[in-house]
């Protein structure tokens, strides 16, 4: 996709190597600030207070039946990215459809797909869930060319548990709890990450989970275009550009 950009590429200031030199010099102690309060955030985050996990969820997976538990897949830490993918409430106006999972997850679980196994080595289980049954969901993992593990949840409770999953009547009614507030939400279903911890007694805990705009630090894509001169160049409206890897013009 060609484009002039944002404004701040056209006639940008341009100067010597030494003024250059200086100008990041000067920037590199607001990155460095931003490293440290990233670091105490990060900190703050592994100290918030758990909640014991005692409802007993199922799912369908490449391994057949599988309780939370079992998805920890022997490691003590599970981190699972809530994709939008449930044909049941494929409209023409949402951005999944009966067979494939919604465009902008699509790109976050693009990211997830050359991690897994670096994380895995870490004691982290890294995988998706959605309520699209298992052959939906294996189907659009052999298009994409995934092979990270990915669970449907089905008629479950797991994703409105969870706060990514919502009935048609709290949609209508504008009152659907999204990130942690009564807000309206236009969709059935929504993106989230939630991370649980199994210790060594077998007991699970839900640890952290985040939304909207949190799930930004966890795309690599927007961290590689955010030090870029044009940015993530989004004026139109965020993700507008994003297409499955598959369907952008080559």
């Amino acid at each position: 996709m060609e484009n002039d950009g944002p404004a701040n590429v056209k006639d940008h200031h341009v100067v010597a190597h030494e003024e250059r030199v200086a100008a990041r010099q000067a920037f590199l102690r607001r990155e460095k600030e931003f490293t440290r309060l990233r670091d105490e955030v990060n900190a703050q985050r592994r100290a918030l207070p758990w909640e014991r996990v005692t409802k007993q969820y199922v799912f369908d997976t490449s391994k057949g039946k599988q309780t939370l538990q079992e998805l920890f897949d022997g490691r003590s830490q599970l981190v699972i990215y809530h994709a939008m993918f449930n044909p049941a409430t494929a409209t023409p106006d949402t951005t999944w459809t009966e067979d494939a999972a919604c465009m902008a997850c699509s790109f976050w679980l693009d990211n997830i797909a050359g991690i897994v196994t670096h994380v895995s080595h870490r004691d982290v289980t890294l995988m998706a869930v959605s309520r699209a049954p298992l052959a939906a969901i294996l189907a659009y993992q052999r298009r994409m060319g995934w092979t990270f593990p990915w669970a449907s949840s089905g008629e479950g409770d797991f994703n409105f548990d969870y706060g990514e999953s919502f009935t048609d009547q709290d949609v209508a009614q504008k009152k659907t709890y999204y990130n942690y507030t009564q807000q309206p939400f236009p969709l059935t279903e929504a993106p989230g990450i939630s991370v649980f911890y199994h210790d060594p007694s077998g007991q699970v805990f839900h640890t952290y989970s985040t939304y909207s705009r949190g799930l930004d630090m966890l795309n690599v894509a927007y961290h590689y275009l955010d030090i870029v001169p044009k940015g993530r160049d989004e004026s139109e409206g965020a993700l507008f550009w994003v297409r499955r890897h598959d369907e952008y013009d080559r």
